[in-house]
């Protein structure tokens, strides 16, 4: 089922607004995700319309992504399960272990999936306990920030 895409829009915007960029498409999914998960980290969200979505695991990689300082992802990308099937059966595809989840998160180092949070996952627990949950990933597998540095989000 696909949702109207008024509705999902908000959905969309609570991760393009803290700089993710969205893969509508498979072309876009090669494109983004086949060629940057391949070097540095990659953060790839599979987003839903679900309540454990918008409770937690929205809310848990926007705080993962707010300390000034700590290591990030290098690449935020994010794809929408029920309204981009296209486009999330794609990036699905790039890890053909893992069953499909919605929502869930993929931490990605030089093409290697290195950490993931599946739905079972993200039901039932606090969007900052799940924060500190990714923190420490991207603590363990991703670069630091140069001090002075700005965000790689910028």
């Amino acid at each position: 089922m696909m949702y109207d895409p008024i509705v999902v829009q908000p959905m969309r915007e609570e991760l393009t607004g803290i700089g993710f960029t969205e893969m509508k498409t498979p072309e876009e999914v090669d494109a983004l995700f086949g060629e940057k998960a391949r070097e540095g980290t990659t953060l790839l969200v599979v987003n839903s319309v679900c309540g454990c979505a918008a409770g937690n695991a929205r809310p848990a990689v926007a705080n993962s992504l707010r300390a000034e300082g700590s290591p990030r992802p290098d690449h935020l990308l994010t794809v929408f399960a029920g309204q981009d099937a296209e486009a999330t059966e794609r990036a699905r595809a790039y890890m053909p272990d893992v069953p499909p989840s919605s929502p869930s998160m993929f931490l990605v180092k030089n093409g290697e999936l290195v950490y993931l949070l599946h739905r079972h996952e993200i039901q039932g627990r606090e969007a900052g306990e799940l924060a500190q949950d990714l923190a420490r990933a991207y603590a363990e597998h991703c670069a630091e920030i140069p001090a002075g540095a700005g965000s790689v989000h910028e």
